[in-house]
């Protein structure tokens, strides 16, 4: 009796396991991390994880003696660190220097159509999108290619697009001591495309209105600019 027991409650985890990847659930705000997530420097982190894929690759019944085949682990290694993960570890956050609104503009500021890459978390497959963001000044204005940076900080790590929106508004409101922030997300993520379901056409909508991008004519306002096609 115990061991069918056992044996339910692993299906029904499983099942929850699985649930939970195919309907994109997010569980936090934060990017869920180990407290001691930064203990192990860069080069252990690569040295381990390098040792970990070559065992997968070796359970596929890959050849790793294959000349192709035989850098591979290390590659992906760095890969997870240094690249597509990057933005998992603070010390990558890029530096952003605030100014005075000398020109006194005081209307919305939009950026929009920043690609970025990101990582399903459930999967480990890319999500391929564009972001808008807009603002209007509190008295304050940064770089625009930092609104970019930033974009992208939050896109590489292992992500949800609803906490990837939500992360990128959160901050430039922070950064730019201002609630009238907006950020809308268009993506695509490649584990509804290349697995799973395997729609090819769909794409996913994700937006975060704050302070005056409530209000109905601003928030039109911001969306008409970003429908327009340079």
């Amino acid at each position: 009796m115990r061991q069918n027991e056992t044996l339910l409650s692993t299906q029904l985890n499983n099942y929850t396991i699985e649930e939970i990847g195919d309907e994109h659930i997010g569980t936090s705000y934060d990017t869920p991390m180990k407290a001691d997530a930064f203990d192990m420097d860069d080069e252990l982190k690569m040295k381990l994880i390098e040792d970990k894929f070559k065992d997968i690759m070796e359970i596929m019944g890959l050849d790793l003696n294959d000349d192709s085949l035989s850098g591979t682990p290390r590659r992906v290694a760095k890969m997870y660190i240094k690249e597509i993960f990057s933005g998992l570890n603070p010390a990558n956050k890029p530096k952003v220097a605030l100014f005075d609104n000398k020109y006194q503009y005081n209307e919305m500021l939009v950026e929009k159509d920043i690609t970025f890459y990101s990582n399903c978390e459930h999967h480990f497959v890319p999500i391929i999108g564009r972001a808008h963001v807009a603002y209007f000044s509190s008295g304050k204005v940064i770089g625009l290619s930092k609104i970019n940076r930033l974009v992208n900080y939050f896109a590489k790590r292992p992500q949800v697009q609803e906490r990837l929106t939500v992360q990128i508004a959160n901050d430039l409101k922070a950064m730019l001591e201002t609630e009238d922030v907006a950020v809308v997300i268009d993506a695509e993520h490649l584990c509804v495309s290349s697995r799973g379901i395997q729609d090819v056409n769909s794409s996913t909508v994700t937006a975060q209105f704050h302070g005056k991008f409530k209000e109905e004519g601003t928030k039109n306002e911001f969306l008409s600019y970003i429908q327009t096609k340079a």
